[in-house]
């Protein structure tokens, strides 16, 4: 890929180029070849009371954190994640098991390489967590949005991050509070074999990311009535933070690489600072290795040296792009889905990014893209629906293009999906 210099002149003291060195290092450490492709898939998980529907929450005897307390038996000690005595995550291997802000339950399963092996991971995965649930008075289920509560209803999970995540994006943007206590996603991620396939990776998966969110969108519900909004989840990342939301700043510009990236994300303020894994924290008191960061970037927190994988995965889990670097292309568009459909959504990911050319095809067509084109396509499927023609293609097109004519979702109400409700 022909390279530019980055230029740092405009943002002053505001980047640290041993960091932007740090987290270039980071991206080709996750370089694979093709032999090695696989896939990780996260889904998140919506408890309702199963009396009413309504969100379970975290707290209390018969709440997340208990459903959990049950769960231990099942993963490994080691892989626990504890914070101010609660607990709030478990692993084994190729299954975590966490806790988003509002009680989600989320499975990352992977790496792993075919639809069989997803399917038989995240069934022992329900088959254990099922009966607790049940035990408990809730259950868990699939939709973009929780179906009855509304995020004012939701205390958040008691998570340092997630405090801090509350007070900054409950300052700006529409539906941070929203996006954090209620919205649950399917997130599918994807290897790479060097810099020019990853940045072809993100564009395509930026540029068609919301057509294919057209064809699996399960969000029923917003707020506790009807969604208004033909792309729920979409709807609120983007009127979420647009500084570390939604596109990746020239990503389209045909020079763009892995430098521009990193300094896009090192130069954002990052929410919340972890020190934990900073060796110099060794002197400091516990209490300070943390904190919130609404003004700091990563050069105003950490010292004048390389960072460590630790702090490079954490200053870039702070960003929430449509499509997000780390090892691993990150595809994020999607609501919570039943695993059938998360595994359909796999499917089409595989054929569509790991197929040469299949998406070699992809590749050219995004090359002519430009950031207005994208943010175009988008506001066509939110403002006109099935009527919308993203990149002047109907949706039909588009479907039978990706191979996703089967896909549509299903209306609330249907007897075939009795996990979902009516209004």
């Amino acid at each position: 890929m022909k390279r530019h210099r980055v230029s740092y002149a405009h943002l002053g003291a505001q980047v640290n180029p041993k960091h932007v060195a740090s987290l270039v290092d980071y991206f080709r450490s996750g370089c694979k070849p093709s032999a090695d492709f696989r896939y990780g898939v996260e889904i998140e998980h919506l408890p309702v009371r199963t009396a009413d529907d309504s969100a379970a929450g975290y707290y209390g005897q018969d709440g997340v954190e208990a459903l959990l307390m049950g769960l231990r038996p099942y993963y490994r000690p080691g892989r626990e994640h504890w914070e101010e005595g609660h607990l709030l995550g478990l692993g084994r291997d190729l299954m975590e098991v966490s806790v988003e802000p509002g009680g989600q339950v989320e499975s990352s399963i992977g790496p792993f390489r075919t639809l069989g092996e997803l399917d038989d991971l995240y069934q022992s995965f329900r088959q254990e967590l099922d009966p607790i649930a049940e035990r408990l008075g809730f259950r868990l289920v699939n939709y973009g949005y929780q179906p009855r509560s509304g995020y004012a209803d939701l205390r958040v999970v008691p998570k340092a991050r997630y405090a801090a995540m509350t007070d900054y994006l409950g300052r700006l943007g529409q539906y941070g509070l929203c996006m954090m206590r209620c919205s649950a996603s399917t997130q599918v991620s994807i290897d790479y074999s060097d810099e020019a396939d990853a940045v072809a990776k993100l564009r395509v998966g930026t540029a068609l990311g919301p057509v294919i969110s057209w064809f699996f969108k399960n969000s029923p519900y917003f707020e506790g009535g009807p969604n208004p909004y033909p792309l729920l989840r979409q709807r609120i990342w983007d009127f979420t933070d647009f500084q570390r939301t939604n596109l990746i700043p020239g990503l389209f510009d045909p020079a763009f690489g892995w430098e521009d990236y990193a300094v896009d994300v090192l130069s954002t303020p990052l929410m919340y600072v972890d020190l934990t894994h900073t060796p110099e924290a060794a002197g400091m008191a516990v209490g300070g290795q943390t904190r919130v960061a609404f003004r700091d970037n990563a050069a105003e927190v950490y010292p004048d040296r390389p960072l460590n994988d630790y702090e490079a995965a954490h200053i870039l889990s702070t960003h929430f792009n449509d499509v997000r670097l780390k090892k691993i292309v990150e595809l994020r568009h999607w609501d919570s889905l039943p695993i059938a459909r998360a595994a359909r959504l796999t499917k089409a990911v595989g054929d569509d990014f790991y197929d040469r050319g299949r998406f070699d095809r992809l590749v050219d067509f995004c090359s002519g893209l430009s950031e207005a084109d994208v943010f175009a396509a988008k506001a066509d499927l939110q403002a006109r629906g099935s009527q919308a023609r993203p990149y002047g293609r109907p949706l039909d097109e588009w479907g039978s293009l990706l191979g996703l004519e089967d896909t549509l979702a299903d209306l609330p109400g249907d007897p075939a999906h009795p996990d979902v409700f009516q209004v």
